[in-house]
């Protein structure tokens, strides 16, 4: 699942562009999983009071997401497909990333049928101590 070598341009790969992009380096992948890493800068819009909001930690679960089925579609030869946040279930949130910290974000492909996708996300940080998680579901837009 580890990539042999990181893919740290990720611009094609999902549909956010700057400054609204909370990933930025692709990990690992398989069809069922992804790991991202982000890290954590004082000019990131989500950025306040020196910690990533809960909002750009959300974002960040969603964009790793996205990476995923971004980065499947790119070994297909297609462009990365716009897609929505179906729902957000089981948020957890035990602190949030501070300025200079590296977040990786792991993604498990629960069920995925016909552009709808349930995802468990976990957020840790570089000690792998877990600070975030939740289930999403998305939608690729038609």
């Amino acid at each position: 699942m580890i990539l042999e070598k990181p893919i740290k341009d990720i611009t094609d790969l999902i549909p956010q562009k700057a400054p609204f992009v909370m990933v930025d380096t692709l990990l690992g992948f398989s069809d069922t999983q992804l790991v991202s890493s982000f890290k954590i800068s004082k000019s990131n819009i989500f950025f306040e009071n020196d910690t990533l909001s809960e909002s750009g930690l959300i974002e960040n679960m969603a964009q790793t997401v996205a990476l995923h089925t971004g980065y499947d579609y790119f070994l297909k030869g297609q462009p990365a497909p716009t897609g929505y946040i179906g729902s957000i279930k089981d948020v957890q949130i035990s602190r949030l990333p501070q300025l200079n910290e590296t977040i990786l974000t792991e993604a498990h492909i629960i069920q995925e049928f016909m552009g709808v996708t349930l995802v468990e996300i976990t957020v840790t940080n570089a000690k792998k101590e877990k600070i975030a998680s939740s289930t999403m579901k998305t939608v690729i837009a038609n």
